[in-house]
């Protein structure tokens, strides 16, 4: 097994000290390991999307005034047949969408929101 160094900062290391705590883990080894097999098993899952693919986006960001979403929602104005946008505590919003058309377009659309770095959380739901 290979070792290497990484940074993290405070946040980071709260969040992944939780997970090694919450899940009854070693280390935190073995929690970075878990995480990347749970980030692959999404990947993964992100670039099986064939044909027409039908759902709901999750997206959780950081306060509204951020233009980033609405510039990716016009973007994709095609795929998104309604949406929600709620705000959260600590100034997070809420977008939930509902999403119908071709996949490789929402697989797109996934890699452009992650490629901000602004979502603090993404997740597609197929139907």
């Amino acid at each position: 097994m290979s070792i290497i160094s990484i940074s993290l900062d405070d946040e980071s290391i709260k969040a992944l000290d939780s997970i090694t705590e919450s899940l009854n883990l070693k280390s935190r080894s073995e929690a970075v390991r878990m995480s990347i097999r749970a980030a692959e098993a999404e990947l993964k899952e992100s670039h099986d999307f064939d044909g027409t693919v039908e759902g709901v986006m999750i997206i959780v960001h950081e306060h509204h005034c951020n233009q980033w979403v609405n510039i990716i929602q016009h973007r994709y104005n095609e795929l998104i047949k309604t949406q929600l946008h709620s705000h959260l505590k600590n100034g997070k919003c809420l977008e939930l969408m509902i999403i119908s058309g071709d996949g490789e377009m929402v697989g797109s659309m996934m890699r452009e929101i992650h490629s901000t770095g602004e979502a603090k959380y993404l997740k597609f739901v197929r139907s």
